[in-house]
């Protein structure tokens, strides 16, 4: 993906609460779910995966900038190549946009994006 044509992704960091190193990037609006009710999620133990956004948000604190910045930082290198868009929650309208998405994978219509590979499939 070339930076030029690369958009941005939504994303949330959070801290596990009683982990001292443990920090979460969710990404709202990538489904990892074929209903759409799992986001995409990224630990550095843990890696890749789909989590409950408000399950996570409820066991989690915001995360700050100095905290999440390896995180980060992994994320948008090789092989990653993410684009963020830091927020602090997430809207009702980015879970409607996952879940569109999932419903659109399911019918066929569209496929969802990855950075390494141009599409991503859900888990």
């Amino acid at each position: 993906m070339s930076e030029e044509t690369a958009e941005e992704t939504v994303v949330i960091f959070r801290k596990w609460r009683g982990k001292p190193h443990s920090v979460m990037a969710l990404m709202p609006e990538l489904a990892s779910s074929y209903n759409g009710h799992y986001c995409d999620a990224y630990e550095h133990a843990g890696q890749h995966g789909g989590a409950d956004y408000h399950g996570v948000i409820d066991q989690t604190r915001a995360a700050s900038p100095e905290e999440y910045a390896d995180l980060k930082a992994e994320l948008e290198s090789e092989p990653y190549n993410y684009r963020f868009a830091v927020k602090q929650r997430a809207t009702s309208a980015m879970h409607e946009k996952r879940r569109e998405k999932a419903r659109q994978y399911r019918e066929g219509t569209d496929l969802l994006y990855e950075a390494d590979t141009g599409y991503r499939t859900i888990l």
